[in-house]
């Protein structure tokens, strides 16, 4: 799958980016017609811990889904959102069977 990663006012290591591609590579397990993922990294000027802000538009055939997770590190951000992105791949895979 092929993931864009942007960050917003820094320059992004390439561990993170490594992390981040295996993260969104899994996901084609459980949908495997997932086009594209665009990963948006940005850090919120606040004195709070959580502000590390990910977001993450995976492209599907007729759709898109958008995650936007906001934690402590980007690491947990991604861990958050690929979950979640997890559950609503797997609710459109089920929704997809259903209509054939």
């Amino acid at each position: 799958m092929k993931v864009n990663t942007q960050s917003v006012n820094f320059t992004v290591d390439g561990k993170l980016v490594d992390f981040i591609q295996k993260k969104m590579d899994k996901l084609d397990q459980f949908f495997d017609k997932v086009i594209c993922a665009d990963v948006y990294l940005k850090v919120e000027n606040t004195s709070d811990k959580e502000n590390k802000i990910v977001e993450v538009k995976v492209s599907v055939p007729g759709d898109e889904f958008i995650v936007k997770k906001q934690r402590k590190s980007f690491e947990e951000g991604i861990d958050s959102a690929a979950n979640s992105l997890e559950r609503i791949l797997l609710k459109r895979k089920e929704r997809v069977r259903a209509s054939v």
